[in-house]
């Protein structure tokens, strides 16, 4: 069978915030990539249409996917971009109705059933990578699908029909290298501090042993530790140098540090085999140490991102962040010792949010000379998330007002109001933060690697905004009294508020979910 994997266009929407959507966020898409390469490791021909790179429209999406003849495409999704998935989807089947169409991914694991809608003829739940091929097997050979875990389909009656999740993978190493055949390699840049490259995505490990709240860990069994050889790693690595001629490596490792003789056991290789590469990922602050962060810039490493997410004791507890504040104080300045970038994510409106803890964060983050970059989200509540189950029951003074996914963004947007403070509070102090924090010179470097002059353009909307925003506060003040509305009169607030797109993973790079 020859099977189309297809990741459309999501950025076209967002007017000019769709620039830093696509130079931020059009990555390699990766899991379909691996996809692609089981497909054809089960004798199956396998091709991927990547809509965001190309900026493709609906049409011509549906276009390119047609022109390549499949006998099935798949598609893949989180949840804010579902509604891309299910437009995609539902061109495709006008277009060609007997065109069978699958769909899987962190959104369709969660929701099962409910994500087989009329433009889907199969839901994956859970990792595709063992049930794939015999579903593949099966659909040419006119086999059923019954006793087939991992699959949501219809039965005779046109209900779902589901028996279960895929069993999880066990060997990491026994899977193959992502196919980069299948895509454009030299077209994905990323924006560092040695300027704009091209790069591509690794993974040396997949899982992360904690739960924090605003992760789905229980239903995509992300606690669960797989670990690749580092011999398997490096030689990956060395192979795309040689046929590609990339040299940067984002390793999208949930805990890229997570244990340590690992992380150094590549760095010795890469060594070993003279590679003149850079690399960045992701880590939790406390697994860092000086001798390890000189080791891994001796071998490449040149960022270092950690989730902050707030600096306020009581909320770091309700969201199970275990991490003491120290530890991001010590990381960033061991990192900023050996030259590597460290980038601080952090989250506003997370339960028990105030004004006050988000100002106490934003000083935080603009007094500490050692924090070079911040992103700064708003917390979503994420379908599958202990977070989700606390804004829709109404705990913690959360309030949640739409169950539309496509409104779960966290740039721009904001779909639950916090104690006293409204979706349109949260946006808009998200823009002071963004202000605030890069208002520093000595981060106008960092800010420029990474937009370029567009970063400054940006900067300049940003403060016209602050200003209107605090300019309207005390125009209300006067003429209104008390600055709050009810939370209930807020409801329709999130839609109001499109000012920036979601900037994250282009594809599923960190996912094992197709």
């Amino acid at each position: 069978m020859k099977v189309g994997l297809v990741y459309p266009s999501w950025t076209k929407s967002y007017g000019i915030f769709g620039y830093f959507a696509r130079r931020n966020s059009s990555w390699p898409p990766m899991n379909l990539a691996l996809i692609g390469a089981i497909v054809q490791q089960h004798d199956h021909q396998a091709f991927i249409v990547d809509g965001t790179l190309d900026e493709l429209s609906v049409d011509d999406t549906v276009t390119e996917i047609l022109s390549k003849k499949p006998d099935i495409v798949g598609l893949t999704s989180y949840s804010p971009f579902f509604h891309v998935q299910v437009e995609l989807a539902t061109a495709l089947k006008k277009a060609a109705p007997d065109l069978p169409i699958m769909i899987g991914g962190a959104h369709a694991t969660i929701i099962k059933e409910k994500a087989l809608l009329e433009c889907f003829d199969y839901v994956f739940v859970g990792e595709a990578e063992n049930t794939l091929p015999e579903f593949l097997n099966r659909l040419e050979n006119g086999k059923d699908l019954s006793s087939l875990k991992g699959v949501v389909w219809r039965g005779d009656d046109g209900k779902p029909v589901f028996e279960g999740p895929a069993p999880a993978t066990k060997d990491f190493d026994a899977l193959p290298i992502p196919d980069r055949e299948l895509v454009d390699s030299n077209k994905y840049f990323l924006g560092t501090l040695n300027g704009r490259n091209p790069f591509t995505l690794i993974q040396t490990t997949r899982g992360c042993p904690w739960k924090c709240i605003f992760c789905a860990s229980e239903d995509l069994n992300t606690t669960r530790i797989l670990r690749r050889s580092p011999e398997s790693v490096v030689a990956e690595m060395k192979g795309v140098v040689e046929k590609y001629g990339i040299r940067h490596f984002f390793i999208v490792d949930d805990v890229l540090t997570l244990y340590e003789e690992h992380i150094l056991k590549i760095c010795d290789l890469i060594e070993e085999e003279n590679l003149k590469i850079t690399w960045e990922g992701s880590t939790r602050a406390n697994l860092v140490s000086d001798s390890q962060v000189k080791r891994m810039a001796e071998c490449g490493l040149i960022r270092l991102s950690f989730g902050l997410e707030t600096v306020d004791t009581e909320m770091r507890k309700t969201m199970n962040k275990k991490v003491p504040l120290k530890y991001y104080v010590d990381a960033n300045r061991i990192l900023n010792k050996y030259n590597v970038e460290a980038m601080n994510s952090v989250m506003i409106g997370l339960p028990g949010e105030t004004e006050e803890t988000v100002r106490t964060l934003l000083r935080f983050l603009s007094e500490n000379r050692d924090v070079k970059q911040a992103n700064l989200a708003i917390a979503v509540p994420y379908p599958g998330t202990e977070f989700h189950r606390i804004a829709k029951n109404g705990e913690n003074g959360m309030t949640l007002h739409t169950d539309d996914f496509s409104q779960y963004r966290r740039y721009g947007s904001a779909v639950t109001t916090v104690g006293q403070l409204s979706p349109k509070d949260l946006v808009e102090l998200q823009n002071e933060g963004f202000v605030r924090i890069y208002a520093a010179p000595w981060r106008w470097g960092p800010m420029y690697g990474k937009h370029g002059v567009i970063g400054f353009l940006l900067m300049f909307f940003r403060v016209a905004q602050m200003f209107r925003w605090h300019a309207s506060r005390k125009l209300q003040s006067v003429f209104s009294g008390p600055l709050r509305k009810p939370a209930a009169a807020l409801a329709g607030a999130p839609g109001d508020n499109k000012t920036q797109p979601e900037f994250g993973h282009q594809g599923s790079p960190k996912s094992p979910h197709f």
